[in-house]
C-alpha cells in the first residue's frame, strides 16, 4: 500500500499537503482500495468555512457511500472538476490528479490531530 511519508494522514484515510496556507485533501490509497471501484465524487462545500471534522462531501462506490471528513479548519476553495468525469482517479491516482479539493486553512487551526504516514500505517493494523 502507498503512502507517501510528506504528506499527513487522518484516522479517517483522508491525506493533507498543506502549501503556505493552502491545503490539498484527498482519500488515502487504503480507503480507496476498501471502497472499491468508485463511480461518484460529491462535494457541494465549496467557498464554505468548515470546521475540522465537518463532512465536506462523498465518495459514491458501487457498493457503498462514504463520507468525506475536513481534516483541518478552513474554507473549502476549489473542487477538483476532473472528478465529475473520472471519478476513477481515486482509484487510479489517489494522491495525485485524483486530489478532491483545495482548503484556505483557517488562521490557527489546529494541526495536531494529523498523524505522520508511519503512524497512519499502524493505525491499518
Amino acid at each position: 500500500m502507498n503512502t507517501p511519508s510528506e504528506l499527513k494522514y487522518t484516522k479517517d484515510h483522508e491525506w493533507i499537503r498543506i502549501e503556505g496556507n493552502v491545503a490539498t485533501i484527498g482519500i488515502t490509497d487504503f480507503a480507496q482500495g476498501e471502497l472499491g471501484d468508485i463511480v461518484f465524487v460529491d462535494v457541494d462545500s465549496v467557498d464554505e468555512e468548515l470546521s475540522a471534522g465537518d463532512v465536506f462531501g462523498s465518495v459514491e462506490a458501487v457498493k457503498t457511500v462514504s463520507d468525506l471528513y475536513l481534516p483541518v479548519s478552513g474554507k473549502v476553495i476549489e473542487f477538483n472538476e476532473e472528478l465529475e468525469g473520472q471519478p476513477e482517479l481515486l482509484n487510479t491516482d489517489p494522491y495525485g490528479n485524483g486530489w478532491i479539493i483545495k482548503l484556505e486553512v483557517a488562521e490557527g487551526a489546529d494541526l495536531g490531530e494529523l498523524i505522520t504516514a508511519e503512524e497512519y500505517q499502524a493505525s491499518l493494523g
